[in-house]
């Protein structure tokens, strides 16, 4: 019996540190130092339609914005936190030997990233 509520209890301590992904959106977008954005225009991709970074506390966060399909313009927002700031860096300019693709270098030095939140 001790045992099963030792094992509630940290469950409900691990669910109360996560963070809704809708509010840590909001609060990297006014409370973070807006950096750089590229949109679906620069970034000519059949799923990704605006990629930003802010920077809060000295970390990197990009929030991105990923069609839910390639044949219309409804996206999803989602957020990608710690990056290190060359990883961003090789995705918008290209690293030595990247592809020229938007695509495969956001799954190359962002994707890895995603927050732990709901």
């Amino acid at each position: 019996m001790v045992s099963l509520i030792i094992l509630l209890l940290v469950n409900i301590k691990c669910l109360a540190q996560q963070v809704d992904c809708d509010h840590l959106i909001d609060f990297i977008e006014i409370k973070g130092y807006y950096y750089s954005s590229l949109s679906n225009y620069t970034l000519d991709s059949s799923w990704l339609y605006k990629v930003t970074v802010y920077t809060y506390e000295y970390k990197t966060f990009v929030i991105a914005e990923i069609k839910r399909n390639e044949y219309n313009y409804i996206t999803s927002t989602y957020i990608f936190c710690g990056i290190p700031p060359s990883n961003w860096s090789n995705f918008q300019y290209g690293g030595y030997y990247d592809s020229d693709s938007y695509g495969e270098r956001f799954h190359k030095y962002i994707m890895d990233y995603k927050c732990d939140c709901y």
